[in-house]
């Protein structure tokens, strides 16, 4: 696996809130938005910021909302293809990663699973045909 993260999406409870707090506050270019829009992009330098619906988010990684199992971030890795996030998943099973959600074809286009690295945090391996990550 490449030594990158290519997207933090934070799971937002308020999402309008953190999108004034990181375009207004911070500064925090926004990428290909749209009001009304549920996943926010910020461009940043080496990596992605995104926000997304905490329940949404929670509900696409198929864990719970609240508790252990999800403590609302995902570290997300993009490859090329999605023989490549076969290959990464593959990579980080055999690492010790403890699988989540098998690589599947996803709602919003692409393809992407989830493994939990040893201490439970969660991770995407995504390959997204829309916004080039990696």
């Amino acid at each position: 696996m490449k030594p990158k993260i290519s997207l933090i999406t934070l799971g937002a409870r308020d999402l309008d809130r953190m999108i004034a707090f990181y375009r207004d506050g911070l500064g925090l270019p926004l990428h290909n938005y749209s009001p009304g829009d549920d996943m926010v992009m910020f461009r940043m330098e080496g990596t992605w910021l995104g926000l997304f619906p905490r329940q949404a988010l929670a509900e696409d990684a198929t864990v719970p909302v609240e508790g252990s199992g999800f403590a609302g971030v995902v570290l997300a890795h993009n490859a090329p293809s999605k023989a490549a996030v076969d290959q990464v998943f593959a990579e980080a099973l055999a690492a010790g990663a403890t699988a989540v959600k098998q690589p599947v074809d996803v709602f919003w286009g692409g393809y992407s699973g989830y493994f939990a690295d040893p201490e439970g945090n969660l991770w995407e391996v995504a390959w997204n045909p829309i916004t080039d990550l990696t």
